[in-house]
């Protein structure tokens, strides 16, 4: 075993305990997949991030995302938190403007926004509407009818989300998920996309959507916190189609005890995903 470099880092808040958290052992050279995946099974954390050295000249570094079940090629909140700590270990990216980070959908471009940290929001791989069948059984897990559906499209940018927008944010927040219907689907979120739900938030409040992503975690549904490539996508959904306009905050967590802030904004012809980031541990783990 070696010592290496270890941080737990608080994504999508400024006041620890609030967002979500990733751990991110900043040295992973040698180590092989299955230590990586036995390392993300202990953690217990959403995801886990591993940095190495890049395989792209364009990178400043590599990182691997596992949840505890499975590999990721892209996800927002370990995005941001893995390049919290890479910055704070006082690495130097190759440009002052920007970061790149390589993962396994590609290269993903970082930037400082004031004190925050934003990613550029990867392409959709499936977007457009969602057929009746698939968008019957996402209404099943979340334990709504079909009416209270105001639109639905695929968000897919890596882990495959179906998102569902209802009337308000009291309807967000008032979601109950059926654990018996996502069972009855092999844990079903429609087979294995995970869903994300968004309803609008009172005028006047600084967010201006709520915002609520549940996934599959081995044999149980579970809620995510905060979820950054949930929130890429939606923005590509609903800045497209005319529904928002940026800059613009969303607001997740708030069902769970989290107060996860999201901020989005387009610059370059591109959309930024941004948020706070706190380091809550630091240290080293054994590997």
């Amino acid at each position: 075993m070696t010592k290496r470099p270890f941080t737990q880092v608080d994504v999508f808040t400024a006041d620890a305990c609030r967002g979500n958290p990733v751990a991110v052992v900043l040295d992973a050279e040698g180590l092989p997949d299955h230590e990586l995946a036995a390392f993300a099974r202990w953690t217990n954390l959403s995801e886990t991030t591993f940095v190495l050295a890049p395989t792209d000249p364009a990178a400043d570094y590599r990182v691997r995302i596992f949840t505890p079940s499975e590999e990721l090629p892209f996800a927002g909140h370990p995005t941001l938190g893995t390049c919290h700590a890479w910055l704070e270990a006082g690495q130097t990216p190759r440009r002052a403007d920007r970061i790149v980070q390589e993962c396994g959908l590609g290269l993903v471009q970082l930037r400082r926004q004031g004190h925050r940290l934003a990613f550029a929001a990867p392409p959709l791989r499936r977007s457009g509407p969602v057929d009746a069948t698939s968008l019957s059984k996402a209404c099943a897990v979340l334990g709504i009818g079909r009416a209270a559906v105001v639109d639905a499209a695929w968000c897919d940018n890596g882990p495959g989300w179906l998102a569902v927008m209802v009337a308000s944010a009291d309807e967000v927040l008032a979601i109950r998920p059926d654990f018996a219907a996502a069972a009855g689907e092999g844990i079903g979120l429609v087979g294995s996309h995970p869903i994300g739900v968004v309803g609008h938030r009172d005028s006047g409040d600084p967010a201006v959507i709520e915002v609520r992503a549940f996934f599959r975690s081995g044999t149980a549904l579970a809620e995510d916190p905060v979820t950054g490539s949930l929130n890429a996508a939606l923005a590509q959904w609903l800045l497209g189609n005319g529904v928002l306009e940026a800059p613009y905050v969303a607001s997740q967590g708030s069902a769970i005890g989290r107060v996860g802030k999201v901020h989005v904004d387009v610059a370059e012809g591109q959309i930024w995903v941004g948020g706070d980031t706190c380091t809550v541990i630091a240290g080293v783990a054994h590997l």
